[in-house]
């Protein structure tokens, strides 16, 4: 859906993206992330075409991109900007309305988008009369409300309680079975592990990581693998070779614990079950990934460490 090839762009002699090339595959949810001051949000700015790259291309659907795509996209910047003396239901009319729908169809989607976000009681209600998390969602509405089947989001879930997170990631998760692609800029880990099918990690302004979230922790795996089990925790430790050491137990209760244990050697999984199958009844084993945010600090320090030499 989106190829970005080879974009750089400077301001005043500051580099702030330094040949970046990534693609965002249709119907998947494509998470952008890097630290404070990455590139990231510029990035977004020139596939908006809100700022002109200095050099590099980018691809929309296929084709080189113009203005004509942005009718296809649709974008919530991190800076939320709505008009805090209109109303909740004007503004959406607006923006609607800017984004090409015609009365009847603005306001038939201000009637679905609405009874789906319990927006309703607000509809007369000013902007600024609205909760922050409120604004969000209505901001969030105005968005999709032309149907865009690219949407970028810069960092959606600011501003929300955990339950309105859920609702946003349930929506997002419902896009892409719809065939939608999205493009999502965020510090939330978690919820890029939760939702994301791919993504680059930007430092510096310089691409430093490309893949699917599974590729991304399994290449910062470090063989520790866990065990929950039932029964002695002293026959459990001498059922151990010395291939095994554990790193931290976690106590469940009624004798029930669970392990973590780091390999050595050459030893493997299956190595692990043969020593403790008899000495204790096992009730789940699992490799234990990095999460992503153990992947974040895992690329990002060394580069800011390394920097800070300089």
């Amino acid at each position: 859906m989106l190829e970005v090839k080879n974009i750089s762009k400077s301001f005043f002699r500051k580099e702030a993206l330094n040949d970046i090339s990534l693609k965002v595959n249709k119907g998947e949810i494509f998470g952008l992330l890097g630290p404070n001051g990455a590139g990231k949000t510029t990035l977004i700015r020139v596939v908006n075409r809100i700022v002109q790259q200095d050099s590099g291309s980018i691809r929309f659907d296929g084709e080189l991109m113009t203005e004509v795509h942005l009718a296809q996209m649709g974008y919530l910047p991190e800076e939320r900007g709505l008009y805090k003396n209109m109303t909740v239901e004007a503004h959406a009319v607006f923006l609607g309305r800017l984004r090409g729908l015609s009365k009847k169809g603005v306001q038939a989607k201000i009637n679905y988008w609405f009874e789906r976000f319990e927006i309703n009681d607000w509809r007369k209600k000013r902007v600024e009369e609205l909760s922050k998390g409120m604004a969000q969602k209505v901001q969030f509405v105005c968005t999709v409300l032309h149907e865009p089947k690219f949407l970028i989001l810069d960092e959606p879930f600011s501003g929300f309680d955990p339950i309105n997170v859920e609702m946003i990631k349930q929506e997002l998760i419902e896009m892409r079975a719809a065939g939608k692609t999205i493009m999502l800029s965020t510090h939330n880990m978690k919820s890029v592990e939760e939702i994301c099918d791919r993504a680059a990690l930007i430092h510096n302004s310089k691409k430093i990581a490309e893949g699917t979230i599974s590729e991304l922790q399994s290449e910062r795996k470090i063989g520790l693998y866990a065990v929950r089990f039932k029964g002695s925790m002293i026959a459990f430790v001498n059922a151990l070779w010395t291939g095994f050491e554990v790193q931290d137990k976690e106590v469940l209760g009624d004798d029930r614990f669970v392990i973590r244990i780091k390999m050595r050697g050459n030893n493997s999984f299956e190595d692990l079950l043969k020593v403790l199958i008899g000495q204790v009844k096992i009730e789940a084993a699992w490799e234990v990934l990095p999460t992503m945010e153990d992947v974040f600090i895992d690329l990002v320090q060394p580069k800011i460490l390394e920097r800070h030499e300089e």
